[in-house]
């Protein structure tokens, strides 16, 4: 192994460290992965979660010029191979051996950006903040999936993977009510009523089957790995259900780990 080579793998081993201690739902899915993609998901999402955590407070001052140079590292990083920081190293390893670029990371670091000012969403704005948040996510999946097996898959696959992006970022919504409104001064529903989340609940669940249809398209050594994360996602959303507005609000929707390994059972076995 020369140095390059070391390089990456310690880039890569600094990215899983991270998704572990953020989630172990992804963690998970990653670890189901075949060899060819489990480091490129690792990558894709610890870079995710940093930028996250810039935003959610993990930052004391001035989030927004932290942002903004962990955009421009991710950049040049992208332009030129190497960043001294791991996790940007490992990400931009990723885009450049799977074929993105700024065209999937522009949008979602314009949606990191807007939750730094929270503000009301109108149904054009939350779109945007999906798409940059979380359908861009998916398609750099997509990419990682594909490479070296079938690329020209790509523009089929992609609304399968948009959909399954965006059935996640509106789940995640859905969880997160109680730190996003409370602390985090944030609201992507357009009203907090039983309507509004039931409303919202089907709108998820809808993404989700649209998005887990794709899933048999996709080359067969990943589906396992994608198929266990849906899964889980559709665990969540029976939770929220079963707990309505009100058990939403009062703490926030989990799925425990004991239940997160049954479903990542039945998810293996094909049940």
């Amino acid at each position: 192994m020369d140095s390059s080579e070391r390089y990456l793998h310690a880039a890569v081993a600094a990215s899983a460290v991270v998704i572990r201690e953020y989630s172990t739902s992804f963690s998970l899915a990653a670890r189901l992965m075949p060899r060819r993609v489990r480091d490129h998901i690792t990558s894709i999402y610890g870079l995710v979660r940093v930028a996250d955590e810039v935003v959610d407070g993990a930052c004391p001052t001035d989030p927004r010029a932290h942002l903004d140079e962990l955009e421009r590292t991710v950049e040049r990083a992208m332009a030129d191979g190497f960043s001294a920081n791991l996790v940007v190293h490992a990400f931009a390893a990723t885009a450049r051996a799977t074929g993105f670029g700024t065209e999937l990371t522009r949008p979602f670091f314009a949606s990191m950006r807007a939750d730094l000012t929270p503000a009301p969403h109108t149904a054009d704005s939350l779109a945007a903040y999906i798409h940059g948040s979380a359908e861009v996510v998916g398609l750099m999946c997509l990419r990682a999936y594909l490479v070296g097996v079938a690329e020209a898959d790509y523009d089929r696959l992609a609304p399968d993977a948009l959909r399954l992006g965006s059935a996640f970022q509106k789940a995640n919504f859905l969880r997160d009510l109680t730190d996003d409104e409370l602390r985090l001064g944030r609201a992507y529903l357009p009203e907090l009523t039983q309507r509004a989340f039931d409303d919202a609940l089907d709108d998820a669940a809808a993404d989700l089957a649209a998005g887990r249809a794709g899933i048999a398209r996709l080359p067969q050594d990943v589906q396992r790995g994608v198929r266990v994360a849906a899964d889980l996602y559709a665990e969540l959303l029976r939770r929220l259900r079963a707990a309505g507005l009100d058990g939403a609000r009062s703490g926030r929707v989990r799925v425990p780990t004991p239940a997160k390994i049954r479903v990542v059972a039945r998810s293996v076995r094909g049940d």
